[in-house]
C-alpha cells in the first residue's frame, strides 16, 4: 500500500472556544520527514489527531493523495501517548492481536528483536516499563504496513538506545517511500522538514 502525497489547506483549529491555529498549510510527498514543533498549547496533537481523523478542523482541507479522506485509515499508523498495551496480553499476544487487525503477516519473534524485547515476549504488559512499553509500540507501527505515520512526542520514555531505533525506524520507513510526521519537543536528528505552530 503506498501513499504518494498529503496535502494540506488553509486549515483552522478550534478547540473550547478557543482558536489555536488558522490558516495553516503544508505538504508532504512518499519519503517526507516532517517534524511539528512549538510551545504547549500551539496545536501540535491537535493537527496530528485532525490528520488522523480523530478531530474535525474548524475549516481548511486535507487531502490524501487522490484518496478519499474518509479511507485515510487504511494508510495510517498512530503512535501517541497511549501504549495500545492491554495489561494481561504479553508483547507476542499483542503483536499478533493487530496483526490481525490489519490484516498483516508478523514475525513476532523478529518484531521483538528488531526492538529488543525478546528476553520480554511472554510477560504480561502489566509488568513492562514504560520504555518498554513504547519499544512494543514501535514493533507494532513498524509492523503495521501502513504508509502514513503519525507520531506524538516519539522519543518520549525511550532511553538514548530507543531514541536511536526510532531514528533508524523513521528512516528506513521513509527510505522506502513512506511519510513521517511527528510532533515533537525534542530534535528527531533526522534531516527533514521543520512547521513550528505559533510562530510568527
Amino acid at each position: 500500500m503506498a501513499l504518494y502525497s498529503l496535502a494540506v489547506e488553509d486549515l483552522s483549529c478550534v478547540r473550547g472556544g478557543r482558536l489555536v491555529f488558522r490558516g495553516l498549510s503544508l505538504h508532504a510527498n512518499a519519503g517526507t520527514v516532517l517534524s511539528i514543533e512549538g510551545a504547549n498549547g500551539a496545536g501540535k496533537t491537535s493537527l496530528l489527531r485532525m490528520l488522523a481523523g480523530f478531530l474535525a478542523p474548524a475549516s481548511g482541507t486535507i487531502r490524501f493523495g487522490a484518496t478519499d479522506s474518509e479511507e485515510r485509515g487504511k494508510f495510517i499508523g498512530w503512535l501517541g501517548h497511549h501504549d495500545g498495551a492491554k495489561p494481561q496480553l504479553t508483547p507476542a499476544e499483542t503483536l499478533r492481536f493487530f496483526a490481525n487487525l490489519h490484516g498483516v503477516r508478523v514475525d513476532t519473534d523478529d518484531a521483538l528483536q528488531s526492538v529488543g524485547l525478546s528476553r520480554a515476549r511472554d510477560l504480561p504488559c502489566q509488568y513492562l516499563s514504560a520504555g518498554q512499553k513504547k519499544r512494543l509500540a514501535l514493533a507494532r507501527l513498524k509492523t503495521s504496513g501502513r504508509p502514513l505515520w503519525l507520531l506524538d512526542e516519539p522519543l518520549a520514555a525511550l532511553d538514548a538506545s530507543g531514541k536511536a531505533l526510532l531514528r533508524d525506524m523513521i528512516a528506513a520507513h521513509c527510505a522506502t517511500g513512506g511519510i513521517a510526521i511527528a510532533a515533537t519537543h525534542e530534535p528527531l536528528g533526522l534531516d527533514g522538514t521543520r512547521l513550528v505552530l505559533g510562530a510568527a
